[in-house]
């Protein structure tokens, strides 16, 4: 599934998100709206991790997502 397909049913993805990042809250997922780059930069910033790890956990969940 593309990008586009996720922030378009984004409120059925925020609970595959969820259970992927089990620390983003629900306020956070209301606040990343489905914007990528917002979701990427909130796991980086919730997990400690660099940048270019939350962008392949996101990538992961990309191809893994069957919304």
């Amino acid at each position: 599934m593309n990008w586009d397909q996720i922030q378009g049913k984004w409120k059925q993805v925020k609970g595959k998100a969820q259970q992927k990042w089990g620390d983003l809250t629900d306020d956070d997922l209301d606040r990343i709206e489905g914007r990528r780059d917002q979701l990427v930069g909130t796991v980086q910033e919730r997990y400690g991790i660099a940048k270019d790890e939350a962008e392949k956990q996101v990538r992961e969940f990309e191809g893994s997502c069957n919304c």
